[in-house]
């Protein structure tokens, strides 16, 4: 199958969109892929044509999102003062309050652990590649090491964040408590 494909690409777009639709209204352990199939209105096969298993499926749907909190991470200014969140990191909790219920749903222990392995991996690889390129604050600790520990604690402030039963609070609110922890 050639994924340049148009036909190939609308097929994969319904599929996401379906999975995406379905993990917004239920848990995700409780999405098969016959749902998927028919939420996207194409046979059961056709979908396994395209993907091998469920978390496939969600590593790809959840992919744009993943970009997005990567690419807002490795934005951040590390020189912003502590009082302040930089804009980016702003962003990346704007985003994911936009997205809480998909989030929650995936970062859950009923979840997707390739999404919540695919994020902190994204989110590694992105900051380890700034980092090398000299843009951290000096440290003893080598540039990879750095980036997965600060991977490490934004999926878990995220997953800890959207997964509560309250109001997770401001994405702004949650932006600032991370930065200081960040830049304690």
């Amino acid at each position: 199958m050639n994924p340049d494909d148009p036909r190939v690409q609308r097929t994969r777009d319904r599929l996401r969109a379906a999975l995406l639709s379905l993990a917004a209204e239920t848990d995700l352990g409780d999405v098969t892929m016959t749902a998927v199939a028919r939420r996207a209105e194409v046979n059961r096969a056709t979908v396994y044509q395209h993907y091998a298993d469920l978390d496939a499926l969600v590593a790809d749907a959840m992919d744009g999102a993943v970009a997005h909190v990567a690419r807002c991470a490795a934005l951040c200014p590390l020189d912003a003062p502590r009082d302040r969140p930089p804009e980016p990191l702003v962003d990346l909790f704007g985003h994911v309050a936009d997205r809480a219920v998909l989030y929650r749903r995936m970062l859950s222990d009923h979840g997707s652990a390739r999404f919540a392995n695919r994020l902190r991996t994204r989110l590694t690889d992105e900051l380890a590649a700034r980092f090398e390129r000299g843009t951290r604050p000096p440290g003893a600790v080598p540039a990879r090491t750095h980036a997965a520990y600060l991977a490490g604690a934004l999926v878990g402030v995220i997953a800890d964040w959207v997964g509560g039963d309250g109001d997770p609070g401001p994405a702004g609110e949650v932006a600032l408590a991370t930065w200081r922890l960040l830049r304690a």
